[in-house]
């Protein structure tokens, strides 16, 4: 194989869609294991829609992602620049080359009149194809309509017999018969190009050697290869990758939950969990795991392995993903990620006091394997770090209203009060001392505890909460519990 030079291509009009992001993904990986270049190129053409802060926060969603680019914006490389906006002379340049070469041709036709023709061949039973008529048209034509200050556009002069085939390392070959090809505009009236032919150009002069990218693209393949074969460029290998879609088969979209990378970052996933599961969205991996390290994606990925059907995206089985990786991942940076979630929930100042980090962190650890985002880690900690007000409704039906359970709150605090030293085991010796004593099970006296330090039925270990909370917290907070059952459930 050639060098390979892949690219991803997107267009700064919005957030960096789950989709676009499998895209990069698939891009970065076939790179990455052919020792190949990626490149971030970004398609801003769409001056009506293209904006700065889309463009800003495409960059960082692919650096969070860690989809690091070889050649791009903020990298710079020897093919650049590496926004179309700055390329538009080699656009007109040849635009130009074409139009000299009877390849293509200028198109005077108004919105509206192309309007009513294709409503007259809807009528017709025809299909609503541009008719050619500029294509034809004679110099004096030309000059006439110039005159009438009509600002043309610039068409490709497809060819109206034969087939294209795209010749697709997923799909197998995809025939497309020629006349049922407009002849599509390559420039628009405002002096921009359109998209099927800056890209062509962009990855000729940037050398790209395969273009990776979703099925939706597949149907502008073939006006691609007509723009390819008119300029005289060599093709790329194309590969089409199956779309994805929501676990209803529809088109994915906002009702299915969060769909850009901005929107699960802030929620609380982790990036190595997005890449794992973007990763099966499609492509097969040798093994049956789930769980993969990015290295081993990277040296089993090919496009063999990718999959023609759809990919079915499941939300469920991402968070199931990330839950592993917030278990398994290095506490000290889970805390660091976790920390501003944390601090927007008010449960910690910013920036944290050095002293208070460690205390964090233990806390972090206790409740990281109960929890599948960072999100609900700050939930899961927040009677860490405040007054607990609140008892789950659930809880105090099965373990307040027990008769005696104030008194046996009131026992356990005694026994917790006396202890030469307040650690795990030292309050879990005395627990299981104290129910033993009074004929009773654990669970009678554990889950009413449990409720009365947390506010919660679930959670780590009861003892291993004791400990992080320290003695003087879990006596207030037995005490307060013991007040709020004989005040409401006398």
């Amino acid at each position: 194989m050639n060098k390979v030079r892949v690219r991803f291509a997107p267009s700064p009009t919005g957030s960096l869609h789950i989709g676009g992001a499998r895209t990069a993904l698939f891009n970065w990986l076939f790179a990455r294991h052919h020792n190949g270049t990626f490149v971030l190129r970004i398609d801003d053409t769409d001056t009506e829609r293209s904006t700065e802060a889309s463009y800003k926060e495409i960059l960082a969603a692919m650096g969070w992602l860690g989809l690091d680019w070889d050649e791009g914006p903020e990298k710079g490389g020897q093919f650049g620049p590496y926004l179309q906006s700055q390329r538009l002379e080699l656009y007109r340049r040849e635009a130009a080359r074409l139009l000299n070469e009877g390849k293509a041709y200028l198109c005077y036709c108004t919105v509206e009149e192309l309007a009513e023709r294709r409503r007259q061949a809807q009528a017709e039973g025809r299909p609503p194809m541009y008719d050619r008529r500029c294509r034809y048209l004679t110099p004096a034509d030309r000059t006439r309509l110039e005159q009438e200050g009509r600002q043309p556009v610039i068409r490709l002069a497809v060819p109206e017999t034969g087939t294209t085939v795209v010749k697709d390392l997923i799909r197998g070959d995809v025939a497309f018969e020629n006349a049922t090809i407009d002849d599509f505009i390559i420039f628009k009236s405002n002096g921009m190009p359109t998209y099927n032919f800056a890209t062509v150009i962009d990855d000729h002069l940037m050398q790209i050697s395969h273009i990776i990218r979703a099925e939706e693209h597949l149907s502008n393949t073939p006006k691609q290869i007509l723009v390819y074969q008119a300029l005289a460029y060599e093709l790329p290998v194309f590969a089409h990758v199956p779309m994805i879609l929501a676990p209803d088969r529809s088109k994915l979209s906002k009702r299915h939950g969060a769909t850009s990378v901005e929107e699960y970052r802030d929620e609380g996933y982790l990036p190595e969990a997005i890449i794992n599961y973007l990763a099966l969205l499609g492509w097969s991996p040798e093994g049956e795991e789930e769980i993969i390290p990015l290295e081993k994606i990277i040296e089993q990925f090919s496009l063999e392995r990718v999959s023609k059907n759809a990919a079915i995206y499941d939300t469920k089985k991402l968070t199931w993903i990330n839950g592993h990786y917030l278990r398994e991942g290095n506490l000290d940076r889970i805390t660091r990620l976790a920390l501003p979630f944390l601090q927007a929930k008010g449960l910690l100042p910013d920036p944290l006091p050095e002293k208070d980090y460690n205390y964090v962190r233990s806390v972090i650890a206790a409740v990281r394997d109960r929890v599948k985002t960072l999100a609900e880690v700050a939930d899961a900690a927040s009677y860490f770090f405040t007054d607990v007000t609140n008892y789950e409704e659930k809880g105090i039906r099965k373990h307040f209203t027990r008769p005696g359970a104030a008194a046996l709150l009131d026992e356990a605090r005694e026994r917790l009060a006396t202890l030469p030293e307040f650690n795990a085991r030292a309050a879990e010796e005395a627990y299981r001392s104290l129910a033993e004593g009074k004929g009773i099970s654990t669970g009678q006296l554990f889950h009413p505890t449990r409720l009365a330090i947390s506010g919660r039925t679930m959670g780590p270990g009861l003892f291993e909460i004791m400990e992080l909370l320290g003695r003087e917290t879990v006596l207030a907070r037995l005490d307060r519990a013991a007040r709020w059952i004989r005040e409401n459930l006398a």
